[in-house]
């Protein structure tokens, strides 16, 4: 006999490559429970009108009971119409009340899942930025989109028919009970199958389906990353590591799938062999108490097709329950964002001054491993300060703790004297941001873009930003203007003019220091010198930070900072530096050649 054990590998591997938790069973149902509350009227509602349309479905046993009964009892003559008539009208009823429930069942899912996508972006968008940053495009792409359409179905049928079938098993259970007490007890002799079955299954499926969707997001993960970095992986020959991490992050994904498989292949024959057990046990105790006299035909006709229509209710409660292990395991990737702590800055805190301090910052993305030590820099107000230094040194790193996205694990960066970790993400963004080669044009229109920056920018400060930064020469030809929609489906604008919105985000802002890691690298030359000259009028009046991988970026700064190793090396003017010989000396002339 076929049989699938579990992979033979650690269930947790592929989860390491996630770094935002998964919720834990008391957050997931503190959650659910939520959800249930927001909508209790429209589940009283949908219980309701279930429990009407299981009353209407049993009214057909009944009356066939009753026409058995009579028969068996001698009479002659029977009240066909009026048996009909009532039949006729139950019939009604039911699908009625049936189609409501559909109805109404598919709308509650749709609201619940709307529900869940916006606490889960709104939670998002909250955390603190380095958590976002450190946990990769694979992971909160997986959760975005496989975990939600996995949700998906859960919230438009699982929880609804869930509701659904325990309302009709338990009515039909309760109807076999008042018509044959005896009867509703032989329901039970298939109870210890279907309870031995369940306890195997649910102790493996729902660690089996978390290590399943912790595979997906291995597989999203890998193959997001590779897209991305497209270029580095064909620049050092990585393709063949990279589709060897892919095949085997494959493979670990398909064989949790195989398992989880097998795990329904037991389960659902147990569940018809139940089903079957149910009726021929009440078939065969209602015969015996047939003969001897303790029950009537009419009363065992009537419990055996209530016995019969159980098989319904019984397969919907563990099929969807079933089907809400898996979706559990998304729900609770998705909730898990709540067991992260928000930034938890102090949204009082301003800082009383523009100047910008590391003092002795130590940081690292792994502990034990740090990428900086005892980092110290002093930026004046209005000054320009350039970090070069060879690649991997730490120069984007010390430019994140000075933008606010890390905090230092040792030591502080302050603005003014009020520590930036201790401030509100949205406090810090008022005075600092950091401007990077990413650029992100959101679905939707010219001016809703914009306005993320400031929502209440009225349409003419708007085009003065465009202007800022050169960019209101093409939107102006544009047909609709800041109503033209732009992004995935809309117009599809170029690396130049999407960092020329990003920029136009920043004149709107308005924060007095920026850090510029290389905006304008990704961009071929002449785009990117039109862009500069943008960037120059934005940077007119500000605080600059330049990581300078270009050392053209450099020379015209009021202070460069040399990064070596992770340490501030050199500290001083380009001629001075030039003419001192040191290690900014050397990348100078490496640099010219």
């Amino acid at each position: 006999m076929f049989r699938v054990t579990p992979p033979d590998y650690d269930p947790a591997a592929p989860e390491s490559v996630t770094t935002l938790p998964v919720g834990g069973a008391a957050t997931v149902r503190a959650y659910a429970g939520e959800l249930i509350r927001r909508h209790r009227r429209a589940f009283t509602v949908l219980i309701t009108v279930q429990a009407l349309a299981v009353l209407a479905s049993m009214v057909g046993p009944y009356l066939l009971g009753s026409v058995v009964q009579r028969l068996e009892g001698g009479a002659r003559e029977l009240p066909l119409g009026r048996t009909i008539a009532l039949f006729a009208v139950a019939l009604v009823l039911q699908t009625v009340f049936v189609r409501l429930v559909a109805l109404r069942g598919v709308t509650l899912g749709e609201e619940m899942l709307a529900d869940l996508r916006e606490d889960f972006l709104v939670r998002s968008v909250r955390l603190p930025p380095g958590v976002l940053e450190r946990a990769g495009t694979g992971d909160l792409l997986s959760r975005i989109t496989t975990d939600i359409d996995r949700l998906a179905n859960a919230m438009r049928e699982a929880v609804p028919q869930l509701a659904i079938g325990v309302v009709w098993a338990g009515l039909l259970i309760a109807g076999l009970a008042v018509t044959a007490p005896p009867l509703a007890l032989s329901v039970l002799v298939a109870a210890p199958l279907l309870i031995v079955a369940c306890r195997w299954y649910f102790r493996r499926a729902p660690s089996a389906y978390r290590s399943e969707a912790a595979g997906s997001a291995g597989v999203a993960t890998a193959l997001a990353e590779t897209v991305d970095a497209g270029r580095t992986v064909e620049s050092h020959r990585l393709g063949q590591r990279r589709v060897e991490l892919s095949d085997r992050r494959v493979k670990e994904w398909a064989a949790w799938e195989r398992y989880t498989l097998y795990l329904r292949s037991v389960l659902f024959p147990v569940v018809n062999t139940a089903h079957t057990v149910v009726l021929v046990s009440v078939l065969m105790i209602g015969g015996v108490f047939v003969l001897k006299g303790w029950l009537d035909i009419g009363q065992l006709t009537t419990g055996a097709l209530l016995a019969q229509m159980l098989v319904e209710p019984v397969g919907i409660v563990l099929r969807w329950y079933d089907e809400l292990q898996v979706a559990q395991v998304s729900l609770a990737r998705l909730v898990g964002v709540r067991e992260i702590e928000p930034d938890a800055g102090d949204d009082e805190l301003r800082p009383e001054g523009r100047e910008m301090r590391a003092d002795e910052v130590r940081f690292g993305y792994r502990e034990g491993v740090d990428v900086l030590h005892d980092v110290s820099l002093s930026v004046p107000p209005g000054s320009r300060v350039a970090l070069v230094g060879p690649s991997g040194a730490g120069k984007s790193t010390l430019g994140r703790l000075l933008a606010g996205i890390y905090g230092p694990r040792s030591g502080r960066v302050a603005l003014g004297d009020a520590e930036l970790s201790r401030m509100s993400a949205e406090r810090v963004r008022e005075h600092v941001a950091l401007v990077n080669q990413e650029h992100h044009v959101f679905v939707g229109s010219l001016r809703d873009n914009l306005r993320l920056a400031r929502n209440e920018a009225a349409d003419g400060e708007l085009w003065n930003a465009l202007g800022v930064v050169d960019a209101d020469g093409w939107a102006r030809a544009l047909t609709d203007g800041l109503d033209t929609e732009v992004g995935s489906g809309g117009l599809t604008l170029t690396p130049a003019q999407a960092q020329q919105i990003a920029l136009a985000r920043l004149v709107l802002a308005d924060p007095h220091t920026l850090v510029l890691d290389e905006a304008t690298s990704l961009l071929d030359p002449r785009a990117a010198r039109e862009l500069e000259r943008s960037l120059s009028r934005v940077l007119e009046g500000r605080t600059v930070v330049a990581i300078a991988h270009r050392l053209h970026t450099a020379h015209d700064a009021d202070v460069i900072a040399v990064v070596e190793a992770g340490r501030i090396t050199e500290l001083g003017h380009h001629d001075e530096l030039v003419a001192a010989g040191g290690p900014y000396s050397a990348l100078w002339r490496s640099w010219h050649g």
